[in-house]
């Protein structure tokens, strides 16, 4: 069995997304359901891509970014309402992949951990291609930790 990672801290962030739950985010025992942990990271990992999407119009119609994979573990519950501050990050840049972390806090609380695998993807080819190097730039520029770069 692989070991875990170590848990992330607030300061190993330089991205934070905040976000407040709702009442439909809970489930039949009172906490925040599951499943919309995941919709948090999509959201947080949106954010954190924001300003260079917005300058590349066709962003999605001919490469970009693409989810291949997203786990997450659950540390703690979580309850409405609450006022999350998701932190975001890229741990590593690949030829045409990026490791992904996200941490979700509420005041000084790890609650969850979500790793991932986005892809860099040629939407019309549909294929993973290399991640260009404007992308790595402005990776570069948003992190607090260096990524580890192949």
């Amino acid at each position: 069995m692989s070991e875990r990672p170590a848990r992330p801290g607030r300061d190993d962030f330089g991205h934070f997304h905040e976000l407040a739950t709702r009442w439909s985010d809970c489930d039949m025992l009172g906490h925040v359901n599951n499943a919309r942990y995941y919709s948090f990271d999509e959201s947080a990992r949106l954010d954190y891509f924001g300003e260079m999407i917005a300058g590349r119009p066709g962003f999605w119609g001919e490469q970009g970014f693409i989810l291949a994979h997203l786990a997450c573990d659950f540390i703690e519950q979580l309850h409405h309402p609450s006022t999350i501050r998701f932190g975001f990050r890229i741990r590593r840049i690949g030829r045409s992949s990026m490791n992904t972390e996200g941490a979700l806090f509420v005041g000084e609380r790890l609650i969850a951990v979500t790793r991932g695998v986005l892809l860099w993807f040629n939407y019309r080819d549909n294929k993973p291609v290399p991640v260009p190097d404007y992308a790595r730039a402005y990776i570069r520029g948003k992190e607090r930790l260096a990524p580890e770069e192949v």
